[in-house]
């Protein structure tokens, strides 16, 4: 079965936020985010799907998970899209 890597962005109080999870389904999952029933950080925000990748199988996507929650540089860069 597929799985995702998504990064998601937000504005919030003129800051801008960025937030990696991985997923079977990225609209279901999006949804379930801005309906407040996501990761804890995430409420009370609208989210947009800033970037999003796909893979064969579930490890390979929490894998890159990791990868990207640390790389600063690429969801800057992604959040400055946003601006």
């Amino acid at each position: 079965m597929a799985a995702y890597v998504y990064v998601l962005g937000a504005v919030t109080a003129g800051a801008i936020r960025t937030y990696v999870g991985w997923t079977v389904d990225i609209e279901a999952r999006l949804a379930r985010h801005n309906a407040g029933r996501g990761a804890k950080s995430t409420r009370g925000r609208v989210w947009t799907l800033l970037y999003a990748e796909r893979f064969r199988t579930r490890r390979q996507a929490m894998s890159r998970e990791w990868y990207l929650k640390r790389d600063r540089k690429f969801r800057n860069a992604l959040a400055a899209t946003m601006a």
